[in-house]
């Protein structure tokens, strides 16, 4: 093993959206932080990120592969409602470019960069903590590293090593299974079937038994994928059957890739120590939707926002302030989602009223007034109210699909 008696300021382990940022920000406050992230990591993802990701995190405008206007419901009988974005988009980012930007940014702006497996932290006497990882040395053999560090954000994905190491109850979380395909996007139009300009979704226990299934456009590519909860429902088979039906069945395929999405926030984030979650580690992935991106950025900021605190004034009561605002900003949001997944999502039947909601131009307006702002939309009390008693008719079967 070797180590460096070098002390750093943050050592972040992980270098998706989340540990990137983090990274960024601190590096940017002029902390000394290491960005430790395992070589060909991708994550399976839509990559959907909404304006406010954009203008929030300064995401340049090459970054974004595709810009969707409008996305389209798939029931179980194949009833299809579309939903336009008015006068807006969602932008479409491939994971392997945009994760690399971002830590490339981070990089730019002061961390050091270096690639590894993590594998355990050691703390000391002296407040300080030793991170383990291990990297391949030049003749192919991997070699033990470690970093002593004031403070260690795990951004290290839903399975996080960090997390199970030092956060109780992290190991409890339930997971949805996430499985697509990057396949080349077709040279000529599939008829309805494909728009590079629409997203589909189909809700069909065929397709997941308990999530949804997604054809995404990347402008070259195409992101096919589903999940589900049951060991025993084949993704493979499933992503199959969803290319022929959304006609990429015989187009070429780039890769597969599969990855766990946790379903609800970790109770706690931080060791009361050191150490502090952020990302998919801390369980901040939106039920229903699934989406990531956006919740994995703020994460990382506020993480930053909460290490560079605790920093400056020693106080491990900093660390938890960074759950306390994301729960604050999101908290409602993700509650009133998860009630939504464990509903809809439950049978064909279900599914088919919720599809036929999204018919409702109430429903379609607020719930892409909430998406593109991420926050509760308050300024159209009644148009919330006539939703909520449509969603109670289909509820208490009063209204048919």
């Amino acid at each position: 093993m070797t180590s460096n008696s070098e002390t750093y300021d943050v050592v972040v382990v992980g270098g998706g959206p989340a540990g990137a940022t983090a990274a960024n920000d601190l590096a940017k406050d002029g902390r000394k932080v290491v960005l430790l992230d395992r070589a060909g990591r991708i994550k399976p993802c839509g990559g959907a990120i909404p304006p406010r990701a954009i203008r929030d995190f300064a995401i340049p405008d090459h970054m974004l592969v595709a810009k969707i206007t409008s996305a389209r419901m798939i029931s179980p009988s194949d009833h299809r409602v579309d939903m336009p974005i008015d006068g807006g988009f969602v932008g479409m980012v491939d994971r392997a470019e945009f994760d690399e930007w971002l830590r490339q940014r981070a990089a730019d702006n002061g961390a050091e960069r270096r690639t590894g497996v993590y594998k355990r932290i050691q703390h000391q006497d002296d407040g300080t903590s030793l991170v383990f990882y291990e990297e391949r040395g030049a003749n192919g053999a991997t070699v033990e590293q470690s970093i002593r560090t004031r403070a260690v954000i795990g951004a290290d994905g839903a399975l996080s090593m960090v997390a199970r190491q030092c956060v109780p109850g992290a190991d409890q979380v339930p997971f949805v299974f996430a499985y697509h395909e990057i396949v080349r996007a077709p040279q000529v139009p599939v008829g309805e079937v494909y728009d590079p300009h629409r997203c589909d979704v189909y809700y069909r226990g065929t397709v997941s038994p308990d999530f949804y299934g997604w054809v995404f456009p990347h402008g070259q590519t195409v992101s096919i994928g589903t999940g589900s909860m049951h060991k025993g429902f084949s993704l493979r088979e499933s992503v199959e059957a969803l290319r022929k039906v959304a006609g990429l069945g015989e187009v070429e395929t780039i890769r597969k890739e599969g990855a766990p999405i946790p379903l609800h926030p970790l109770a706690r984030w931080d060791d009361g120590r050191n150490v502090l979650l952020a990302g998919d580690a801390a369980g901040v992935v939106a039920p229903a939707s699934g989406e990531g991106i956006y919740y994995a950025l703020l994460g990382g900021r506020l993480a930053a926002d909460a290490v560079d605190q605790f920093l400056e004034t020693g106080d491990v009561a900093a660390l938890a302030t960074a759950r306390k605002r994301f729960m604050r900003a999101n908290g409602t949001v993700f509650w009133i989602l998860g009630l939504m997944q464990k509903y809809w999502y439950s049978n064909d039947k279900r599914r088919e009223q919720f599809v036929s909601i999204c018919h409702d131009r109430d429903v379609q307006k607020l719930t892409w007034d909430a998406y593109m702002n991420k926050k509760l939309v308050r300024s159209k009390p009644i148009a919330h109210v006539r939703i909520f008693f449509k969603n109670l008719a289909h509820m208490t079967g009063l209204a048919s699909a």
